[in-house]
């Protein structure tokens, strides 16, 4: 039983009962906007209390000495993506890990690399795509992945934009610091919760607003744009299609798992793989809610270079995989 019924039967009751709304459209619209602002709601609420333990214990120093200390050139952008990999975050809740990177003194374009690789290359891509796509195209979409992660991060490192990142927002309690407030004792556990209710809470009022824009937005799309004509433009085969999913893709929010099906609804229906993918790492990696957030923790200049060099990797994944006819 899908865990996020209960929601869906309360969005349910208020669009169709409570507001009594009738058109087609407008009650899908506003359908999807309860139940998405509730559950992206809670999910943040619990991502964010996760999270402000993690950031509370997360050996941000130690894992800055191995980043930072490179045997060879890129070294340092790898390990950032493959740390990506094996954390199970989509976009929006691996921000706060993001955020923990960039005050620990990690470069910035190695926390890119992280950052592009936690929702691009995941659990996903690693365990699901095997059954559905075969491990040949598993193999090449996690390498491809991965490397342009380092790619994007480095593109960011040689622009120098450490200081577009917002200083305000990176302010958080680690294990350190409490102890130290503490007189240098252990803090209790009950302070201990008290800390990360606030660390988390912080994190979660602060972009809560963004996200209502970023769902709205997707309510919209989602009430009054067709899927057939969301599938019709996706499966001409001409060279637009790609930067088209990628465009279609960003206004959505999805992890991996659940956009899945999506993919392989839309390449049973002949849309090209490479097209699908695109569309499929535009959600997880690009959604406007998860822009939304990240747009807290640095200005707009970093944040349209992210766009762009993230978008320009995600349009090479989708042109590879139809070039090559996977």
């Amino acid at each position: 039983m899908d865990i996020f019924y209960p929601i869906q039967m309360f969005a349910d009751i208020a669009t169709y009962n409570w507001l009594n709304i009738t058109s087609h459209y407008w009650g899908d619209a506003i359908n999807f906007f309860i139940y998405d602002t509730i559950k992206i709601g809670l999910l943040l609420i619990v991502i964010n209390y996760v999270m402000a333990i993690t950031r509370y214990y997360f050996p941000v120093e130690k894992i800055r000495d191995i980043l930072t200390k490179r045997k060879w050139y890129g070294f340092d952008y790898l390990l950032a993506a493959i740390l990506g990999v094996i954390t199970p975050f989509c976009s929006c809740s691996s921000i706060p890990l993001f955020i923990g990177f960039v005050s620990a003194g990690i470069p910035l374009g190695v926390t890119f690399a992280f950052l592009i690789a936690s929702p691009l290359v995941n659990e996903a891509s690693l365990f699901i795509f095997p059954s559905i796509f075969g491990f040949k195209m598993t193999l090449a979409y996690n390498s491809i992945g991965i490397g342009i992660a380092m790619l994007a991060g480095m593109v960011i490192q040689k622009l120098k934009m450490d200081r577009h990142v917002n200083p305000d927002f990176l302010k958080f309690t680690t294990q350190k610091d409490a102890i130290k407030e503490n007189g240098g004792k252990t803090v209790p556990l009950h302070d201990r919760l008290k800390i990360w209710w606030k660390d988390g809470m912080h994190i979660s009022k602060s972009i809560f607003p963004y996200v209502l824009i970023g769902v709205g937005l997707g309510a919209l799309i989602h009430g009054f744009v067709p899927r057939d004509f969301v599938e019709s433009y996706l499966a001409i085969g001409d060279w637009w299609a790609v930067p088209m999913a990628v465009l279609l893709g960003m206004p959505l929010y999805a992890n991996s798992v659940s956009v899945i099906p999506v993919i392989e609804a839309l390449t049973g229906k002949g849309i090209p793989l490479g097209t699908s993918l695109a569309f499929m790492t535009a959600t997880v990696t690009l959604s406007i809610p998860g822009l939304l957030i990240l747009k807290k923790a640095m200005n707009w200049k970093l944040l349209s270079a992210f766009i762009v060099v993230t978008s320009i990797g995600i349009i090479i994944i989708g042109y590879f995989f139809n070039y090559f006819n996977f």
